[in-house]
């Protein structure tokens, strides 16, 4: 007769495994049905078909927008960098846009549900839930990565470069800081990786945290208060480059397998004019407003 323990690792693997091949899946068929890869090379953006929406043609036009974007930086930070997307889209799209920064990735799905927002910036986790909620959206564009110039990002795990773990099974009894549960890249990736070798987070590990942002999770090791921590390759990336990290700090333990990125979504009540006026405002976004912007910055979930 199995244990609890072992009977909870069996749930919570197949749980991750379904949420990962869902989100495989979800991408891939995605990036093969819509995604125009001619724009890859000198756009910031995938864009992705899509086919009328029945109810959206009967849709009075909208005086303004509400965008949602998952927490990256601080509130205060973060606001201040979408003002330059925040003005060219109004000057583009002729209306007031009104960008919401959740607090938690929760939010941002609670928004989605309840049709708060009409535009959202998802991981591929946080899209899956939203569907698997209800949420009647759809997507529109994919973030380029712009290290690999590709719609697609890697997880990663990193210690301490003097740390003694040099492998998953190392940290069997150490500190490790995921990002949130609905983290595609700060959580569910690794969480599968973990499983396949035996370690369940809740029972294997002295401490396990939920840092709420990559950067939080990366602080979190910078500062010694975990022996590991998860995220994703393209944000650290531009914490080295921005100076917040010294790249000599830090050793990479474990990289995942390319993740797609699961694009920013719309809501299907928009009026499909809107919806293509949209596509063509983020796609034709100057490099000047889509780098220095945190939405077209915005890291993989």
């Amino acid at each position: 007769m199995r244990t609890s323990k072992e009977l909870q690792q069996i749930f919570v693997h197949n749980y991750l495994r379904k949420r990962v091949a869902l989100i495989l899946m979800t991408g891939f068929t995605l990036l093969g049905s819509g995604c125009r890869v001619g724009t890859f090379s000198k756009n910031h953006f995938a864009m992705y078909s899509s086919s009328p929406d029945e109810d959206s043609q009967n849709q009075k036009r909208l005086e303004s927008l509400k965008i949602g974007v998952l927490p990256n930086y601080s509130p205060t930070k973060q606001k201040g960098m979408t003002q330059a997307l925040d003005r060219y889209l109004e000057k583009t799209l002729g209306l007031k846009v009104d960008f919401r920064i959740a607090s938690e990735y929760q939010n941002i799905i609670d928004w989605l549900v309840k049709e708060e927002i009409d535009i959202a910036y998802l991981g591929a986790t946080s899209y899956l839930e939203a569907l698997e909620r209800g949420a009647r959206v759809k997507p529109l564009v994919a973030p380029i990565d712009k290290y690999s110039g590709r719609p697609w990002f890697k997880s990663v795990i990193f210690v301490k470069a003097d740390s003694s773990v040099q492998s998953l099974s190392d940290l069997k009894g150490k500190r490790v800081a995921f990002v949130d549960k609905f983290s595609t890249s700060g959580y569910l990736v690794p969480a599968i990786a973990f499983q396949q070798i035996r370690i369940t987070p809740k029972y294997d590990f002295a401490q396990t945290i939920y840092a709420g942002t990559h950067y939080k999770s990366i602080k979190a090791l910078q500062e010694g208060k975990v022996d590991a921590a998860a995220t994703n390759i393209p944000f650290y990336m531009k914490l080295k480059k921005l100076g917040k990290l010294n790249p000599r700090e830090f050793r990479a333990i474990w990289e995942s397998d390319y993740i797609s990125q699961v694009p920013i979504v719309v809501c299907q009540k928009l009026p499909e004019e809107l919806v293509e006026n949209l596509k063509l405002a983020f796609l034709q976004a100057p490099r000047s407003i889509s780098r220095g912007s945190s939405t077209r910055n915005k890291q993989p979930s």
